[in-house]
This record gives C-alpha cells, structure tokens and sequence, in this order.
C-alpha cells in the first residue's frame, strides 16, 4: 500500500463522519447503531438515503448540500476514495453526511427495517461476468428490502449500457413500478428541471465517459416489499469496455 493511501486511512479514524465495518471486522463486532441512525448520529428525524459503491462521495456530499433536511450516507469498501468525500463534508461542515466503510454484499447487518427510505447507485461496475454481484441483481434487492421502506426508491446512474439493459429487465420481469427511464440522460427534454438539477451532480468516472462521448443512462423505480423477485432470462449485448480505455475482458458478446 503506497505511502498516500497510508496516510488517508490514518486519516480517516479521526473522522467523526466515518464508520469503518469491513466484512472481517463485522464477523465479530456488532454494529451498535443499527437502528439508531438518526437518533445517535443525524439528531433529527428526517428520511435517510444511501448512495452504495459512493467511491469518492461526490453523490452523498452533493446531495447532502442540495437536500439540508434529508441524510446521507456513502457506502463504499475503498477507504482512500471515500477520503475525499467525507474529508470535504468535515471541510464544508455538512452534519447531514456521513460514510460507512463496508463491503455491499453485508449492507443489510447496518440499518432496521424501514430505516432507509432511497438507494442511489451512480456508476456501479457493471459486473458482465457474475450476476449475483450485480448491485441492481434480485440478489442485491432482497437485501435491500431488509432495511427500505416499502416502495422507497432506487435511481441507478450509470454509463453501462448493459447494466441498465439488465436492471430494466429486472424491473419489468419484477412488476416494479418504473418512474423514470432514459439512455440519454443529458439530451432527454421529457425530463423535469428538479430531476435535471439532482442529477447534474457529476461523479470522477462519469467525466470520463462524458469525455469518451458515451450516454449516461439513468433510471428510477421502487422497490416493493412483497413478491418473489426472479431473474430475467434474456440475453444482453455485453458493453464494448470495462473502465476507462481498457477493452472488455470476455470473448462472449452477450450475458444474462
């Protein structure tokens, strides 16, 4: 680990706006504050969203300022990107942004039931090759039942063309109600002036795809407590590249 990184988790213990949880740490320690969000950490009774795999934290921070009464938490496993973000909350003294240091696949061990009332998933890796680490697979939303309201909200941003094929599909294979759903998210008129503000919010990767001259795509459902949710069987072109100016891994051409 490089000197830089070092420091950055040195860091990141001091800070009052951080809770690192990785996966081998919770096999034995008990998050004590499941539940108790609001009451211990925000001091307010206001909806809490979480923008999981935040990276830097652009989201959670941008939104955290557009959104005074409402709660943020970034959730990512990469503690030197996450620096950035929770560094400038403490910098620009935003009390309604936090971050949690945690691998995904163990969300649910941190929030109650009806704890969470919105998901933003901006730019997750598209994961072509592995479904079940999919962060829109029907692996990821059941355990995002476990602690979101019924019918809260999940917005996925992403520059993934096969990422947003599958979630669609998911959502109607699912019946979840689908509120939003663009492949041309800067070129879209149909959209509203208080969306377009939310979503202006630009994240390090997507300034990169934007550079490339790719789409954003952007969709938003809710997600509803009852059903058994089950995968579509339709096959997706698989994306031309895996981040930026790498090719693609795998010699398929389309995925489920």
């Amino acid at each position: 680990m490089s000197k830089g990184k070092l420091q950055k988790f040195a860091e990141m213990e001091t800070f009052k706006n951080v809770f690192q949880y990785p996966y081998s740490v919770m096999e034995n320690v008990p998050f004590e504050m499941k539940g108790k969000w609001r009451e211990e950490y925000f001091h307010n009774d206001n909806p809490i969203v979480l923008e999981l795999g935040c990276g830097k934290g652009e989201y959670t921070v941008g939104l955290a300022r557009m959104f005074p009464d409402l709660n943020f938490i970034g959730v990512d496993i990469k503690g030197a990107r996450m620096h950035t973000g929770a560094k400038q909350a403490l910098e620009e003294e935003l009390s309604n942004a936090a971050f949690l240091r945690t691998n995904i696949e163990i969300i649910d061990r941190f929030f109650d039931p009806g704890e969470v009332q919105e998901i933003w998933l901006t730019f997750s890796d598209p994961q072509m090759k592995n479904p079940r680490k999919r962060l829109t697979s029907t692996y990821f939303m059941e355990r995002y039942r476990r602690f979101l309201v019924d019918g809260g909200l999940v917005h996925l941003k992403t520059d993934s063309n096969f990422l947003y094929t599958y979630t669609k599909y998911m959502v109607e294979n699912n019946n979840l109600p689908l509120l939003v759903a663009t492949e041309d998210l800067y070129h879209d008129d149909t959209l509203d002036e208080a969306t377009r503000s939310i979503l202006s919010i630009h994240t390090y990767y997507e300034n990169q795809w934007i550079e490339r001259g790719l789409n954003i795509k952007y969709m938003k459902f809710r997600l509803l407590a009852e059903g058994k949710l089950e995968e579509s069987d339709i096959e997706i072109p698989l994306d031309e590249y895996r981040s930026y100016k790498r090719t693609k891994r795998s010699a398929k051409d389309t995925a489920k």
